[in-house]
């Protein structure tokens, strides 16, 4: 196989990795493709509230399960006193507080971050109890309810198919403050919930229910009680109601904080217990939710990568990654349009300078100190000094001027021009040196040539590395350098005419 077909395997392999990781960082782990992106972070908190009798207290507060289109980012618990764990009860997590002795009025808090993704909310099949107790109205003040209860559900079953239309014709009814039956039965059962009475009428209908308690994500709620939801068993799959109207399927906000299984707070030592629900809404950065939701579950591609250094080091590592975007830039510059420069990735420490320094300092500074150091260098030639100590002196030379333009800017109250510190001074020495040669040897012409072609390609090597699309794009998916290697290993394949030839000889073309 020819060299030229191996770099094109190559090329086509190391960009099909790295567009694949960022796809997939993008899709599965939520990295935003364009700056300036934020989702919306939902922050709940329940306070539990009680009277304490003056002894031991314990308090337990069932914890919402993992939600497929729910993503819990963070918790904390406040328990200032109490010692608290999580333990596991029945399939369910449960936070308990507990305490020797406490008396009063006491209030323990929990509080989660969540940030809705798009999917289904539940996940089938579920493994949770299928067994009916029907309801005891063996009494002769209940017939009268029974029979109601019965005649509601032998008339839904009439206007109904399966068990999916039944429940939904059994909610309107219930609903229907006109259905007599209803009336009835909403009338013994004074202190029930629209949802408790479905629960008793379903149950007498042999069909396997039981309740969903949640909140609604609203921004800016306070003090809530949770709401319920109905759930039934239409003998192969579980299937949400919303009660009120009846339609199946769980509302796109709604979050479910407790699907079945026993009571939702339980208070040892205490009385007058209760828990309510506060809801607000914070704008994150999308970067930031993604980096929370990977941190929880480890994935290898976030956690043995830059995200994982310190601040400081991803801070400079920010920088670094925009260096093969300039050296892309030189590439194509000199590949494909001939520009000259002064050494062949100069330009890029420049244009690396010069988004600290800002462009129009950053060319002043160097201009400056380029001028005044082939100054010196001219008259350091004539005292016919070895190679080494001519560069070392030139070093030092540098290293003074910049000192000297610090001092001198600070004291015009110039503050830009502080930043001359940010210039490699070993590189502008050989700069130097290297211009004072081809100044010697082609003339100035070839040294203003060199000069503006690096001047040039530093300026466009900083738009394009200064781009806020190319910022984002090589700090968070740094995956995508194997594309850009690819690519330029296939411009390196390029053996054709540069546009300055073509300019060059155009009379001969002619």
């Amino acid at each position: 196989m020819s060299p030229r077909a191996q770099v094109y395997i190559l090329a086509a392999l190391l960009a099909l990795m790295g567009a694949g990781l960022t796809v997939y960082k993008h899709f599965e782990l939520g990295f935003p493709l364009l700056p300036g992106e934020y989702r919306t972070v939902w922050t709940i908190e329940a306070k539990v509230r009680f009277n304490a009798d003056g002894g031991p207290v314990k308090a337990a507060l069932t914890l919402p399960r993992a939600q497929r289109n729910m993503e819990v980012l963070g918790e904390t618990f406040s328990s200032s006193g109490y010692g608290f764990n999580i333990i596991r009860e029945d399939d369910e997590y449960r936070a308990v507080w507990a305490r020797r002795a406490a008396s009063g009025a006491q209030s323990l808090f929990y509080q989660l971050d969540v940030h809705q993704t798009p999917g289904a909310a539940l996940e089938q099949p579920l493994d949770l109890s299928t067994q009916v107790t029907k309801p005891f109205l063996g009494a002769r003040e209940q017939e009268a309810v029974r029979l109601a209860i019965y005649s509601l559900v032998d008339s839904a079953r009439e206007r109904s198919s399966d068990t999916k239309t039944f429940t939904t014709e059994l909610l309107t009814a219930l609903g229907d403050k006109r259905n007599q039956d209803r009336n009835l039965i909403f009338g013994f059962y004074k202190d029930r919930s629209l949802v408790d009475v479905a629960l008793l009428v379903l149950a007498a209908a042999e069909i396997p229910a039981h309740r969903i308690r949640g909140l609604y994500l609203e921004d800016d709620r306070r003090r809530l009680d949770p709401e319920d939801l109905l759930e039934i068993y239409d003998g192969k799959r579980w299937v949400v109601f919303e009660p009120t109207s009846g339609s199946p399927g769980v509302p796109k906000n709604f979050f479910i904080w407790q699907r079945g299984g026993k009571s939702l707070l339980d208070v040892e030592g205490g009385r007058n217990s209760g828990v309510t629900f506060s809801v607000i809404s914070n704008d994150v950065p999308a970067r930031d939710v993604a980096m929370l939701s990977t941190s929880q579950e480890k994935e290898a591609l976030v956690d043995f990568s830059i995200y994982s250094l310190p601040i400081e080091q991803q801070s400079i590592f920010k920088l670094i990654l925009l260096v093969p975007v300039g050296a892309l830039v030189v590439v194509l510059l000199r590949v494909f349009v001939g520009l000259r420069t002064s050494g062949t990735f100069m330009p890029v420490l420049l244009a690396i300078a010069f988004i600290e320094t800002q462009l129009l300092t950053g060319l002043s500074i160097f201009v400056l100190i380029l001028i005044l150091g082939l100054w010196v260098r001219f008259y350091l030639s004539r005292l016919n000094l070895l190679l080494v100590a001519r560069i070392a002196a030139v070093v030092v030379t540098v290293v003074i001027l910049m000192g000297a333009i610090s001092v001198v800017s600070y004291k015009l109250g110039i503050e830009q021009a502080l930043t001359v510190t940010f210039f490699p001074m070993i590189i502008l020495a050989w700069t130097i040196e290297r211009m004072s040669i081809v100044w010697e040897e082609d003339g100035p012409y070839e040294v203003v040539v060199q000069a503006g072609g690096s001047l040039l390609v530093a300026v466009l090597a900083w738009w394009v590395m200064t781009n806020r699309f190319i910022e984002h794009w090589t700090f968070n998916f740094p995956e995508l350098l194997l594309v850009l290697l690819g690519v330029i290993m296939i411009v390196g394949n390029y053996t054709g005419y540069r546009l300055g030839e073509l300019a060059r000889f155009r009379q001969l073309v002619r």
